[in-house]
């Protein structure tokens, strides 16, 4: 499934773990204060690991060791939905997570099907940000369930109080993104997965506009160092205020980090 992702990063293989400090190393080399970390679950596991592939539990032991940079965001498996909204709960109110995230690729299911509804409906409830990937799958799955429209639209017209992060900027469908994060006070977009020297041009118009509250800065690591992530940063010629929303503002807003 990580073929294409690997070829990309040019790795023969992926480690099975990524020591604490080699994120923080990452994080001190970009000049990042804090990360958002994020639990994956989905369809492909055994049986009693109910869904996860990186649990909620796995990813609030780093953040203790690390309080002061790391922001738990939460997964859930929808193919069970009470309890994954008890998950959900549970990883907010006991663990103090700030977000949930899907990834529809994964679950080969687009973010309108009714799987998603109840967990959509709790994330109101908490008053926590869904966020999930839009645009092309890097890994080796069909890409339909990560195109903003008519999926993700239709979600933000039956959940207007629920705030949408869309991550991964939406390419090839960047002006369906934008559009979205234009028509729907609540959608956001991500930069994670993308340097700035491929930032498509209409998301770049649309940071220097209206759009400069609506865009947050992400490097998807290890994918992506941070450092790496944020080279280039002059050619997007935002104003100082509009740079600052990008790399921090925007993201303490949208997921109220104090």
């Amino acid at each position: 499934m990580f073929a294409s992702l690997r070829r990309w990063m040019r790795l023969e293989t992926v480690p099975d773990e990524i020591p604490l400090e080699l994120t923080l190393g990452a994080l001190d080399a970009g000049g990042i204060d804090q990360a958002l970390i994020s639990a994956w679950y989905g369809p492909e596991t055994a049986p009693a690991a109910r869904g996860a592939l990186i649990s909620n539990d796995e990813v609030a032991a780093l953040i203790a060791r690390a309080p002061a940079r790391l922001v738990g965001v939460a997964g859930a498996d929808i193919r069970r939905p009470m309890e994954a909204v008890r998950e959900l709960r549970r990883a907010v109110k006991d663990l103090g997570f700030k977000a949930l995230r899907l990834l529809p690729w994964l679950w080969e299911l687009p973010p309108d099907d009714r799987r998603y509804y109840p967990l959509y409906a709790e994330c109101v409830e908490l008053g926590v940000p869904f966020c999930l990937q839009v645009g092309h799958a890097g890994p080796l799955r069909p890409s339909e369930p990560g195109r903003p429209f008519p999926y993700l639209d239709r979600v933000a017209c039956d959940f207007p109080e629920l705030t949408i992060v869309g991550g991964h900027i939406g390419y090839p469908w960047t002006e369906e993104m934008v559009a979205l994060a234009t028509k729907y006070p609540n959608v956001y977009i991500d930069t994670s997965a993308y340097k700035v020297s491929r930032y498509p041009e209409e998301l770049i118009r649309f940071m220097r506009g209206r759009g400069r509250e609506k865009v947050l800065f992400g490097s998807n690591f290890p994918m992506i160092q941070p450092q790496a992530a944020l080279e280039d940063l002059d050619r997007l010629g935002l104003e100082r205020e509009a740079q600052e929303l990008f790399l921090g503002g925007n993201a303490a807003r949208v997921f109220k980090l104090g």
